[in-house]
């Protein structure tokens, strides 16, 4: 068995890093934020702070061929909602990135698709990386 190829993560980050800092955020990554629904550490990828002191929490989802993560998108909204409903302000927004050319529901999820299923999926905006750096670039998060 080929084992899994996981530096994607850290490829996808190197991508984003660069336009958040051009639009004056300020970055960390890989920043544990408590925990996840259901139990266990909830970490993510970016916490980007511009420069009124709002914060952004940022999961990155690479997907280069078809696969597993669709399936774990709709569970990583509810844990970020949950992550900036339980921060008591603390979090200003939330961000899933979804790179890479193999989603099958990208479309269906980048168009707001989970909105009619998820309570409080408004304050997760689901996006392709491309529409991520843009927003990053001129600091528009």
């Amino acid at each position: 068995m080929t084992p899994r190829n996981t530096t994607t993560g850290a490829v996808l980050e190197e991508m984003v890093l660069p336009a958040l800092r051009h639009g004056k955020y300020r970055c960390q990554t890989q920043v544990n934020i408590g925990q996840r629904l259901g139990g266990g550490r909830h970490i993510v990828d970016v916490l980007a702070e511009d420069p009124r002191g709002k914060r952004f929490l940022i999961s990155l989802k690479w997907q280069q061929v078809s696969g597993t993560a669709e399936q774990k998108v709709p569970f990583e909204v509810m844990c970020l909602a949950e992550a900036i409903l339980s921060s008591q302000g603390k979090y200003h927004r939330a961000y899933l990135v979804l790179g890479g050319n193999g989603w099958t529901l990208r479309d269906f999820f980048i168009n707001g698709g989970l909105r009619a299923h998820l309570r409080h999926s408004d304050l997760v905006d689901i996006v392709s990386l491309e529409t991520f750096i843009s927003l990053a670039n001129q600091g528009k998060l």
